[in-house]
């Protein structure tokens, strides 16, 4: 079997402070965040030496002229892991690619990932769906933010809509007034260039839960808590840019996950249930991670969804996935092999077994 693996590889020295208002820089295409959803080389290597097993790799850079190599490649299946840049379309180009070539590939259809890119969709269809999210309004344009004063729910937490990876995710989201909400809400949009969602700030414990598979045969693996008592004193409890990005580094002994959640079994049973209902409702395939918060009466609310989640091999760098596949019991290379192979049962009804040896990636 010929493996297409399509990524998408970060630049060097792209990950910087954020301002200390709280703001992105804009100024150019290369500072801070804009590429942080990118893969480093070491974690393109370690998916590529995963699907190895199963098969010759070829490495596809979903860049430039990307559909003329896919084309070219000729290969029997796309691991597809490549997020895409700019514009709430993003993350569904290569897989619409895939779909135009003919490619069979790993993961949820064009529709599904705009779908969940755009926060504000993502809503529409829970709510529509009875399943638990947190009251929102969606901020388009700046003469939106008269919106914000109908608002009964403060706090407020506002996040560019069709961002992913904590991207604009920063303490000074949280306001707790009409005023504050409207100013921030500005800013975003003046730095991202695209709608702002402001949500009501839940203020119970936020898990994630790592979902394998399809249909009724979708299962969670062990429940992720935020332990947000390890965040610097005085911090807002959230996984920001600046918990994410900034102090959760390798060497700063920041433990922030803690895996199998240490909950109520009935509490666990009922934030499995919220995810798999959402990840079912917004037609998510073969994996993707599901973000949830407890409100005030402790209930699981999804804030979002996430259909093509991060899988950095290195164990210090807290990738939700790949840790909740560790406790689990599997290695780094059997969660790529799962995955593969879920998504190989969905698209042709047979088991995707090992090669006998494998070969250099082309």
């Amino acid at each position: 079997m010929r493996i297409g693996l399509a990524f998408n590889q970060r630049p060097k020295d792209v990950v910087a402070s954020l301002d200390v208002d709280g703001r992105v820089p804009a100024e150019s295409d290369t500072v801070v965040d804009h590429y942080v959803e990118w893969d480093e080389p070491e974690t393109i290597e370690a998916v590529a030496n995963a699907l190895r097993a199963l098969g010759d790799v070829v490495l596809l850079e979903a860049v430039d002229d990307f559909p003329r190599r896919l084309a070219e490649a000729r290969v029997d299946f796309l691991f597809n892991m490549a997020e895409g840049l700019r514009g709430p379309n993003r993350e569904a180009h290569v897989p619409a690619i895939a779909e135009f070539l003919g490619v069979p590939y790993l993961g949820s259809d064009p529709l599904t990932l705009g779908l969940t890119l755009h926060k504000g969709r993502t809503k529409e269809i829970l709510r529509h769906r009875g399943i638990p999210t947190p009251p929102s309004v969606l901020i388009e344009r700046p003469e939106d933010v008269v919106r914000l004063r109908d608002v009964s729910h403060y706090p407020m937490f506002l996040k560019p809509v069709w961002e992913g990876s904590s991207k604009g995710i920063a303490e000074a989201n949280h306001a707790t007034s009409p005023d504050a909400a409207a100013e921030r809400a500005l800013q975003l949009l003046e730095a991202y260039d695209e709608p702002v969602l402001a949500e009501a700030y839940l203020p119970g414990e936020e898990f994630t839960v790592a979902v394998l598979g399809n249909g009724p045969d979708a299962t969670c693996l062990p429940l992720i808590r935020y332990r947000f008592e390890a965040l610097p004193d005085g911090a807002l409890p959230i996984m920001g840019y600046e918990a994410k990005w900034l102090w959760d580094v390798p060497g700063a002994e920041f433990d922030v996950l803690e895996c199998p959640a240490r909950i109520p079994d009935a509490l666990t049973d009922e934030i499995r249930r919220v995810a798999l209902a959402a990840y079912q409702a917004l037609g998510c395939r073969d994996w993707g991670r599901v973000d949830v918060r407890l409100d005030t009466n402790g209930a699981p609310n999804v804030l979002e969804l996430n259909p093509l989640p991060g899988v950095i091999p290195d164990p210090e760098a807290h990738s939700c996935f790949p840790w909740a596949a560790t406790v689990a019991g599997m290695t780094y290379d059997e969660l790529i092999q799962a995955a593969a192979a879920v998504a190989w049962q969905r698209l042709s009804g047979q088991a995707l077994e090992p090669v006998a040896r494998t070969r250099a990636a082309s």
